[in-house]
């Protein structure tokens, strides 16, 4: 998907300019810019470049990459569950989603065992995932 988009107010940042007209996070945007696929008439720019009057901003958001996550069985503390969350004791040294050459072992691959249904609200790498903890962090987790 290619979105243009023609800049009327100059000043803002390159990324906050566009994490505000389309419907992505502000650090999906940086990632994308330096990716090469947000263009400022046709050139690569800085996340931090400042956008003038007249731009002319493309926005290539790239088809999502398959990725394939097994459900797996894994034991998982369950504090609480309802129909529409649950809550989550995380151990430390448990990864929260697949991620790089990472795709086993994780509370993802848990949840998907464990769960028939799971929230879309972050993507089909973080099915039911509402925040994260960092891999050596033990704590609650809430999933949707």
């Amino acid at each position: 998907m290619i979105k243009e988009i023609l800049v009327n107010v100059a000043g803002d940042r390159l990324d906050r300019f566009v994490a505000d007209k389309i419907d992505e996070s502000r650090e999906r945007v940086s990632n994308l810019i330096k990716d090469g696929h947000i263009l400022v008439n046709k050139q690569v720019k800085k996340v931090s470049y400042k956008v003038s009057e007249g731009d002319l901003i493309s926005v290539t958001i790239p088809e999502p990459v398959s990725l394939d996550i097994e459900e797996e069985n894994i034991r998982l503390n369950i504090i609480y569950e309802d129909d529409d969350i649950a809550a989550i004791n995380k151990p430390k040294g448990m990864i929260v989603h697949p991620s790089g050459n990472i795709v086993t072992g994780t509370l993802v691959n848990a949840l998907l065992f464990h769960f028939d249904k799971l929230s879309e609200i972050n993507g089909v790498y973080r099915p039911g995932i509402v925040h994260r903890l960092d891999k050596d962090t033990s704590g609650l987790l809430l999933v949707a």
